[in-house]
């Protein structure tokens, strides 16, 4: 059997977690207005001007009036719709079951047709000669 906790105790336990609150907000400062700033800082012209007291803070006149060509919040919703539509038609497509592999052979020699004839590799005597012959026939540029 459980027994309920008796009023008074419940009302101590609270007055105790509210002073303990309001000690522990005691001990905070701010410290943004109990600041100083140490001259000898290379930000302290900057951080003087940034802090002045008579700067002019925004207004709300200061919010620019909503636009005018928007299009309509419902509109959003129809796009999206017509997006995922078009996302699930894809999907749809190019589902496994609508590929079939047939007739490779065929379309392999059309593009092997389309391709051109088929250059043999070079040989890699042929390539070292070709590279000699060329820095043989390079001048060196003129010195300075």
């Amino acid at each position: 059997m459980n027994a309920s906790r008796p009023p008074f105790l419940i009302a101590i336990r609270s007055v105790a977690l509210a002073g303990a609150g309001l000690v522990a907000a005691g001990c905070t400062g701010v410290p943004f207005t109990d600041a100083k700033i140490d001259p000898a800082s290379p930000v302290a012209a900057d951080v003087a001007k940034m802090t002045r007291q008579d700067a002019k803070f925004p207004t709300f006149a200061g919010i620019p009036p909503e636009p005018k060509n928007l299009r309509p919040v419902a509109q959003y919703g129809a796009d999206a719709r017509k997006v995922m539509a078009a996302g699930d038609a894809v999907v749809a497509a190019t589902a496994p079951s609508t590929w079939t592999l047939q007739d490779t052979e065929a379309f392999a020699s059309r593009s092997r047709e389309d391709a051109g004839p088929q250059i043999e590799p070079p040989r890699p005597g042929e390539a070292e000669a070709f590279a000699r012959e060329l820095r043989e026939r390079a001048t060196p540029p003129p010195p300075r």
